[in-house]
C-alpha cells in the first residue's frame, strides 16, 4: 500500500498571515492523522514563512503515523532534525528564496556533501530520502550516496498529465525500475493532485509513499479535508 503523507506548509501559511494560531497546525495534524492520514509532512525554510523551525519540535510528540522533514540541509536544518529525531527526512536542494521546490539534486556534483549528511542523519536511526528529478543517472547517483528512498520530483508529470498521460509517467516508471533494482525506496512529490494520482500509483512499482500538500488543501476548501484525505485513499489502494 502506498501511504499518504500530507504535507501541512499551507496551513501555517494561512496562521502565519493574521499572526495569531489559528489555524493550529498542532491540532490539524491530529486532526488529518485521525481522517486516515498515514503520514504528516513538513518543509521549514530558513525564513519560516509557514512552518516554523519551533512547529517541528511541536508536532514531534502529536504525529503517531510518521513524521517526514523535507529541507535543505544547512545547519539549522540539520541541528533541528536531529534533536527531532522525525521517522524520514527528504533532502531538497531548495535556493534560501525559493518560493517552492524547483528542482532535485545534482548527486553527483554534491555526492560528497550529500553523503556525508545522510550518514549523519543514518547514526541517528533516521531513514533518508533524497528529492530528485526523474533521470536515471541522478538515481544511480543517489544510491552512491547511501541515501534509504529517492523522492521523485512530479511536477513535469502533473503539468504534462492532461496533454499524453503515458509520456508523462514514462521517466518516472524507468526510474522507479532502477530504483527497485538498486533496492532504493521510492518515493513521490510535487503537483500530485486528485486528478492524476491514482493513474500515478497505478504505473509506479512499489510507490511507497506520496506527499501531498497544496493540491490537497486547495481540494479541501471546496470538498472538505476528512473527505478529501479518504478520496486520496481510495486512489491508492
Amino acid at each position: 500500500m502506498t501511504k499518504l503523507s500530507v504535507n501541512i506548509n499551507k496551513i501555517a501559511t494561512l496562521r502565519n498571515s493574521r499572526g495569531g494560531d489559528a489555524p493550529n497546525v498542532v491540532q490539524f495534524a491530529k486532526d488529518v492523522q485521525e481522517f486516515g492520514a498515514d503520514g504528516i509532512t513538513i518543509h521549514p525554510r530558513p525564513d519560516e514563512r509557514h512552518i516554523r523551525y519551533q512547529d517541528a519540535y511541536d508536532l514531534k510528540p502529536n504525529v503517531c503515523t510518521e513524521f517526514n522533514i523535507e529541507g535543505n540541509p544547512i545547519p539549522k536544518f540539520v541541528n533541528m532534525v536531529l534533536d527531532v529525531k522525525p521517522a524520514q527526512v527528504t533532502l531538497v536542494p531548495d535556493a534560501i528564496d525559493a518560493l517552492t521546490s524547483s528542482a532535485g539534486w545534482d548527486t553527483f556534483a554534491n555526492k560528497s556533501f550529500l553523503t556525508e549528511i545522510i550518514a549523519e542523519f543514518k547514526r541517528n536511526n533516521i531513514r533518508t530520502s533524497i528529492f530528485i528529478d526523474p533521470d536515471l543517472k541522478q538515481i544511480e547517483g543517489a544510491k552512491q550516496t547511501g541515501a534509504d528512498r529517492i523522492e521523485l520530483y512530479t511536477e513535469a508529470y502533473a503539468s504534462s498529465f492532461s496533454l499524453n498521460k503515458e509520456t508523462a509517467i514514462a521517466p518516472y516508471v524507468s526510474c522507479a525500475n532502477l530504483a527497485n533494482e538498486m533496492l532504493l525506496g521510492v518515493n513521490a512529490g510535487h503537483d500530485l493532485s486528485l486528478d492524476n494520482i491514482k493513474f500515478f500509483k497505478e504505473r509506479i512499482p512499489n510507490l511507497l509513499e506520496v506527499s501531498i500538500g497544496h493540491a490537497l488543501i486547495s481540494e479541501s476548501l471546496y470538498l472538505g479535508i476528512e473527505n478529501v484525505v479518504q478520496m486520496y485513499q481510495y486512489r491508492l489502494k
